[in-house]
């Protein structure tokens, strides 16, 4: 088993939301939205708390399928960051022809690319209002918690991200952060395992999301976080079947890596609750019907 301090993340650890990349706009949507609705959530405010809501009543239905699920953030907010990018492509062509994908192979590709955002990202997010509902003391979406590690947590009968045994910041020896979480893996659950096999095995984004939203319950049972910005990204890439095996193989590698620590890292889009002041203007008509 691998052992290290730095979280796995299918192959890109340094990879940053906002960092410019077309292929990283799931994960920043993804991140664009579920912080400020998980602060507001926490805080109990009357318009998180009904986003929310809503978004678990999208959980299981397919992006734009269902009227009542046109208008809500994340979709908006991967429509603003698709509009970025447009522009910053305007920007580095100024003074030359932009690139123009009239060929009808080249924009089924940008179609179907485009559907896989959407769906993933849709994802994501309405699995993450799952797993936070009616829990107010803890976020459940944490960055440095890829869905390989979460599983391996719940697998080995724990709860939370620290251990009653462990001990607090104040009590720790110098070099007790790079302790590996080390229980052996033939002392997992028979049935997470299973239950994690099963994810692997899907064969197509509907089965995907029933096996995922089945662990996610159980995750929430435990109070296991998951790395919601990160899934985006794995979601994404899934639905291409090119690269399925490499979503496959990051979640075996996730769920075989050591990890250092367990307390949840504070950074950008890790789910830290801001102060109340510092939150963006959310409102109830953002909350939808």
């Amino acid at each position: 088993m691998t052992t290290s301090t730095r979280p796995a993340d299918g192959g890109d650890g340094s990879t940053r939301a906002g960092s410019g990349d077309r292929h990283r706009l799931p994960r920043r949507a993804t991140l664009r939205t579920i912080p400020r609705l998980q602060a507001g959530y926490r805080q109990d405010a009357p318009a998180a708390v009904a986003a929310v809501a809503r978004l678990r009543r999208e959980a299981g239905r397919k992006v734009y399928d269902s009227p009542t699920g046109w208008g809500l953030s994340h979709l908006e907010a991967l429509t603003e960051l698709r509009e970025e990018e447009r522009r910053k492509e305007e920007e580095r062509h100024e003074g030359t022809p932009a690139p123009r994908h009239l060929s009808s192979p080249r924009r089924r590709m940008d179609e179907r690319d485009a559907k896989f955002e959407e769906e993933a990202v849709h994802l994501a997010v309405t699995l993450w209002a799952l797993h936070q509902q009616s829990l107010r003391d803890e976020p459940m979406h944490v960055s440095g918690w890829p869905l390989g590690r979460s599983v391996r947590r719940l697998a080995h009968g724990k709860s939370g991200t620290r251990d009653r045994s462990e001990p607090s910041d104040a009590e720790k020896e110098p070099g007790d952060e790079k302790r590996a979480e080390s229980e052996p893996v033939e002392e997992i659950s028979p049935t997470i395992r299973k239950r994690f096999v099963r994810i692997g095995t899907s064969t197509d984004i509907e089965t995907l999301g029933v096996r995922l939203r089945e662990m996610v319950l159980l995750l929430r049972a435990s109070r296991i976080p998951l790395d919601y910005g990160l899934l985006a990204d794995q979601l994404h890439l899934w639905q291409n079947e090119s690269r399925r095996d490499e979503v496959r193989r990051a979640w075996g590698r996730e769920f075989h890596f050591a990890y250092g620590g367990t307390e949840p890292r504070s950074e950008e889009g890790d789910g830290a609750s801001p102060l109340a002041e510092d939150l963006p203007d959310f409102t109830i008509a953002d909350a939808g019907d």
